[in-house]
């Protein structure tokens, strides 16, 4: 099948390829801005954005918007005409500032998950800003075209597809991970996908990208991705071991030393599933100990009374290269990196002559 060309707004990418959004610190506007460069589409995480604000620990929400202003404008003066967004989980509080503030600034897109993201069209109105949910499921998928339809009279500007095999918060239940690695059975899920978006193309006789990310790390992914329908593919992990990656050289050498059996499936303080790198800091919380922490107001849905640990802190802690101390959110195949290398070499590797 043809893929189509990744329209964003009035911009097309030169690339089949979105930059996922990973926080926190882990893309902001150099990695984000420098994907762009290149032809593709880079997303700063707005996860945090602001941990190194001098307020953050005393107002973490405006200093979070603040950042995303002075991140963006670090991507676009990097990226020049290219297409930079951000990515937004559904699951922040103040969810709908951070929307509201992306397109007050005039990103090019938002792609928001962690959550099905119900009210994104209503809190993006009134700017020129293509927005895009994530969906992990057909039945997440049919969830949200219905509701975009049904109330916004409206579809996605394009959906990504996350797998099982993507890095940080997944969008299953453990039960769902087991059953997804029966061979082809993801493969049935995404298609299921593209035969709903397609319902919905032909009903506003508007194309929808279809974006299909987790696991893709070498070419052979992309063009499995293509092969099922998938107009373009979102990368975050290989993006990590980059130059350009926002994030501590410590951090990055974390993948670069993992081995597969260090990679696992954690649990996150507000319950969801998540993959990480096994670290000390993951063997006390595995061990149930229980790290004293504050809060700073990132979930909706977290009681910072019932928490074993605080997930901005362990995510800072892994930004700022203090692993032993940290989450290291990663995705399926981390442990394949073996050195640091360029935007552009990844980017060649993962889609010359794909």
């Amino acid at each position: 099948m043809e893929k189509r060309a990744l329209k964003i707004g009035d911009k097309t990418a030169r690339l089949p390829l979105i930059q996922g959004g990973m926080g926190v610190g882990v893309s902001l506007g150099r990695l984000a801005g420098t994907v762009a460069k290149e032809g593709g589409v880079g997303l700063i995480s707005t996860a945090q954005i602001g941990f190194l604000e001098p307020d953050f620990d005393t107002n973490p929400i405006e200093a979070n918007l603040r950042a995303m202003g002075k991140e963006l404008k670090k991507a676009r003066k990097i990226a020049g005409d290219g297409i930079v967004g951000f990515n937004i989980m559904v699951a922040t509080k103040d969810y709908e500032r951070y929307v509201r503030k992306a397109v007050e600034e005039g990103a090019d897109i938002i792609v928001s998950g962690a959550g099905l993201p119900t009210e994104l069209p209503s809190y993006a109105e009134g700017g020129e800003t293509a927005i895009a949910p994530i969906v992990s499921t057909e039945k997440s998928a049919k969830v949200i075209l219905k509701f975009w339809d049904r109330k916004y009279h409206r579809i996605p500007d394009l959906l990504v597809i996350e797998g099982p095999h993507a890095g940080g918060h997944l969008g299953f239940s453990n039960e769902q991970l087991v059953s997804y690695e029966e061979p082809g059975a993801y493969e049935e899920e995404v298609k299921k996908i593209i035969c709903t978006v397609r319902e919905f193309e032909e009903k506003y006789e508007k194309e929808i990208p279809v974006v299909l990310a987790g696991g893709i790390s070498d070419k052979g992914k992309v063009r499995e991705a293509f092969a099922l329908g998938a107009d373009a593919v979102q990368v975050a992990t290989r993006f990590v071991t980059t130059e350009e990656c926002d994030a501590d050289i410590r951090y990055k050498e974390t993948y670069i030393h993992a081995k597969k059996e260090d990679i696992i499936i954690v649990k996150s303080p507000v319950g969801m599933p998540g993959r990480a790198i096994k670290n000390a800091f993951m063997e006390k919380v595995m061990r149930g100990e229980k790290i004293p922490h504050g809060c700073h107001q990132c979930l909706k849905h977290c009681n910072p009374a019932e928490i074993p640990y605080c997930i901005t802190d362990a995510l800072i802690h892994a930004a700022k290269g203090e692993v032993s101390e940290a989450l290291l959110f990663c995705g399926a195949d981390a442990y394949k990196a073996e050195r640091i290398e360029t935007v552009r070499e990844v980017i060649e590797s993962l889609l010359g002559s794909a």
